[in-house]
């Protein structure tokens, strides 16, 4: 099992079994620190969403040889819990959220960054939940993560 913890300034991962943490990592890169390092406007220009996926892609990549095969992912943060919402799962203890639900919000999130009004996607207007997303969607791509599951 791996943790993710998406925070205001940092990134935690944590992986094991049970409830025992085998290793963990923190990442220098969180919400808030990523929206107010490359996102100058809200919604953020695609030209900050690409300088942003580029510089959070480098930093998911040092999780690379902490997660073991076929580890399951889960997070009880709050933001991703939003965003498990708005990618249509019903509200519970335990969402699963599959990778494609995901990037259908993120793909929302960029068609607002291209210029579509964000209140027709109706996602939150703070690039906080932006950043939050754009982690999110590099994590679990770039760790070949198929689902997350969202915990109360």
């Amino acid at each position: 099992m791996t943790v993710l913890h998406i925070g205001a300034e940092h990134t935690a991962v944590a992986t094991g079994q049970g409830d025992e943490a085998m290793a963990w990592l923190v990442l220098d890169m969180g919400a808030q620190k990523t929206a107010r390092q490359f996102f100058k406007r809200s919604p953020p220009t695609p030209l900050e969403m690409e300088h942003a996926i580029a510089t959070v892609e480098d930093e998911v990549i040092r999780a690379v040889p902490l997660l073991p095969p076929g580890t399951a992912l889960l997070c009880s943060d709050v933001l991703v819990r939003e965003v498990a919402l708005l990618a249509g799962l019903a509200p519970g203890d335990r969402m699963a959220m599959p990778l494609d639900a995901m990037e259908r919000v993120f793909e929302r999130l960029a068609a607002v960054a291209e210029g579509r009004p964000v209140v027709r996607e109706g996602l939150p207007q703070g690039t906080d939940f932006a950043a939050a997303l754009l982690i999110l969607r590099e994590f679990m791509h770039h760790l070949r993560f198929g689902a997350i599951t969202v915990v109360r």
